[in-house]
């Protein structure tokens, strides 16, 4: 099966529920409305879609908008290994909310608590929206929006230093 037949297997589960499209190479993306994300899930994972293998996000300050993508494939079926499909949800950037899809697929679980803690996206119905990888203060400024301002510590000056060598 090739790309062509994933998107199409993809294409026919999301009918009436997407409202754009957009290819890369080895994978196809669907955009969906966040109300309808829980139904474009149920309808990939019917299909054969069987996990997800990543959920991430990009800040569009200027739109106003963060976009949460889940990367979807199947361990199951062999044919549908070949291809990523990709469910885009484009969600206001002052209120970043959607339903949790860890109920339909368990490996989204983990993935969904990084976005909420490096993008601040609420997952409602999640079973643990809570920070996996920062400290919670750290967390709640969600350092991967790109108004986040990084403060060095200490500027590197340049040039190397010479080890010295033990007597």
């Amino acid at each position: 099966m090739s790309l062509d037949a994933v998107r199409s297997r993809a294409e026919e589960a999301l009918r009436g529920v997407y409202t754009g499209v957009e290819e890369g190479k080895g994978f196809v993306a669907f955009r969906v409305p966040a109300e309808r994300v829980v139904e474009a899930a149920e309808a990939l994972k019917s299909a054969g879609f069987d996990h997800v293998k990543s959920v991430t996000a990009v800040d569009r300050p200027k739109e106003g908008v963060i976009e949460v993508t889940y990367h979807v494939s199947s361990y199951s079926d062999p044919e549908l290994a070949r291809g990523i499909v990709g469910i885009t949800v484009s969600l206001p950037r002052d209120n970043p909310r959607m339903p949790s899809l860890s109920r339909i697929w368990v490996s989204a679980e983990f993935q969904e608590r990084e976005v909420f803690e490096f993008f601040g996206v609420v997952f409602e119905g999640h079973p643990d929206l809570r920070p996996i990888l920062l400290i919670p203060p750290l967390a709640e400024k969600h350092p991967l929006r790109k108004d986040f301002i990084v403060k060095e510590e200490q500027v590197y000056k340049g040039g190397i230093t010479k080890l010295e060598q033990p007597p």
